[in-house]
């Protein structure tokens, strides 16, 4: 069974395998799904990288708007060229694990109030500045500033103290938190000179790759940091390029064209075409992945929680997976949360398409004449279609729905967390704790939806110093409700990661994290002579 086993890993390193068929044939010979996973992850280790050589990418999710400041990161260019020049203290790896990066060893007291960090020696910034504990200490301090706007505040608000003592930085919790290890794995949090308090924007980190152009919107450019500690595991390129190509037909043409190596997003609907370009391999990953539509709570309409459960009915959610999603996803029921979070709990009930129901509430809500529900393009693949969609499972339901569509480029700044009914993406959280704190919590940055609730905060903010593992779970349930019966965001479906690679790219592994292997496509892929 070894034997095949590894034969059947190393066809799916190697772009001849789907990862869902390997898994189906290791699961018919009484193999794990953990196990499995974590054989794909040893055996692209076992690959021999290439150096040197130019990896492309030809992404979605880029805007002139974007910055190269870590605390502003909300679309998937920014946050993957940032993977590629910035480091955190501990990132999480594609089997769930902490892994360590800047620190070598974390550890908590008994109470799990306060964290020692060793952080790692002979760590040059790109402008050949000594990491040090206080580089750490200033970038927490940053992040805490209310001024800084970092969508990771809801986390370092929590931080009580953060000292440097000696090698160690010690971070003192106002409550226990035992998942503070994925706290600091927040990829806002990267660690720049003296916290990035001089210029946030410099784009000077510890990682793999030093930035050479950022053209926002359009282009950027990176080449190899040669004094990278880590350059064994990553930085294999000696250049890596990122074009913005928001465009899906575009995006598809320049991989098929050999433009770019490496394409983000590919649309659930065009999978099978691009199945049968030669060379092209698809990289599907069930994740915790969602999308979204949101109404903003505090704003008319959609400050009538009767017209939020009306519209929340009004979605045939079933019709969306596979229509949108061509089966590649699961039905959502209006909360970020599914199986394989820390902690879930199946018992709450599935919310369905029930036009009696959102006729009901819509009836109750005393709202009359159509609602204004914006989206784009770069929402998320199909994302105009899913409006589509559910304009004309609403109009079933007696509510009209008028689909206004969006430029992408701005869409991010402009209309996303800004217009009181939009369409958008998550890409999931390592643990509960962080999904709810970054955009459901009442002062959260990101909370889109304008969700506030004061017996829904000391829910989440309380099960964090909770270590009794079954009231945890009770009290992750009961917000999850909360949030599912009276919040502003609609989820009708979870997504997979689907991507695609040209066949000269390398050292490719399936990661839950995100799409493009949780952000570190480049960083950790290489180019096949």
């Amino acid at each position: 069974m070894s034997k095949e086993l590894d034969h059947l890993s190393a066809l799916v390193v190697g772009g001849r395998l789907s990862r869902r068929d390997f898994l189906g044939r290791a699961a018919a010979l009484g193999v794990s799904a953990t196990f499995a996973n974590s054989l794909l992850v040893d055996s692209a280790k076992a690959q021999s990288p290439v150096k040197g050589g130019t990896l492309r990418a030809g992404m979605v999710g880029g805007a002139a708007t974007d910055s190269l400041d870590p605390a502003t990161w909300a679309s998937q260019v920014p946050y993957t060229l940032g993977r590629s020049w910035g480091e955190q203290l501990l990132e999480v790896s594609p089997t769930g694990e902490i892994e360590y990066r800047l620190a070598e060893s974390v550890e908590p007291s008994k109470d799990a109030k306060t964290w020692t960090f060793k952080i790692r020696q002979g760590v040059t910034f790109h402008n050949g500045k000594d990491l040090t504990p206080a580089d750490i200490v200033a970038t927490m301090e940053r992040h805490a500033d209310a001024n800084s706007k970092s969508a990771a505040l809801p986390f370092v608000a929590e931080f009580d103290t953060v000292r440097a003592d000696g090698q160690t930085v010690v971070i003192t919790l106002k409550e226990p938190n035992a998942d503070l290890p994925y706290v600091v794995s927040d990829y806002h949090l990267m660690i720049q000179p003296n916290g990035g308090k001089d210029d946030p924007t410099a784009g000077i980190g510890t990682g793999p790759y030093k930035v050479v152009e950022n053209q926002p919107g359009v282009r950027h450019t990176a080449e190899r940091h040669e004094g990278y500690w880590g350059s064994d595991q990553r930085g294999h390129a000696s250049k890596i390029e990122i074009t913005v190509i928001n465009d899906s037909t575009a995006r598809t043409s320049a991989l098929q064209g050999g433009q770019v190596d490496i394409i983000n997003r590919v649309e659930p609907k065009i999978v099978s075409l691009i199945q049968r370009l030669p060379g092209v391999t698809i990289r599907n990953v069930p994740g915790k992945g969602h999308y979204v539509f949101i109404a903003h709570c505090d704003t008319a309409p959609f400050d009538n929680n009767d017209l939020r459960l009306a519209l929340k009915y009004a979605v045939d959610r079933e019709e969306m997976v596979r229509t949108i999603l061509s089966g590649y996803g699961t039905v959502g029921n209006d909360t970020p949360m599914i199986a394989g979070y820390p902690l879930f709990d199946d018992d709450i009930p599935q919310r369905t398409f029930d036009p009696e129901k959102a006729a009901e509430h819509y009836k109750k809500s005393g709202h009359s004449g159509s609602v204004l529900l914006r989206t784009s393009d770069v929402a998320f693949p199909g994302a105009v279609d899913a409006a589509s969609l559910f304009q004309q499972s609403a109009a079933k339901c007696g509510i009209t729905i008028d689909v206004r569509r969006e430029p992408g480029d701005g869409y991010w700044s402009e209309v996303w967390n800004k217009q009181p009914f939009s369409m958008s993406y998550w890409t999931g959280r390592p643990t509960q704790d962080q999904v709810y704190s970054i955009a459901y919590l009442s002062g959260a940055e990101w909370n889109d939806t304008r969700f506030k609730r004061e017996d829904f905060d000391k829910l989440i903010i309380g099960a964090r110093s909770e270590l009794d593992d079954a009231k945890r779970k009770a009290m992750y349930k009961q917000a999850a409700m909360i949030l599912r019966d009276e919040g502003g965001v609609i989820v009708p479906m979870f997504n997979n990661y689907i991507d695609a690679t040209g066949s000269k790219v390398g050292g490719w592994v399936d990661d839950p994290n995100g799409e493009l292997m949780g952000g570190h496509a480049l960083t950790k892929c290489w180019i096949n002579a």
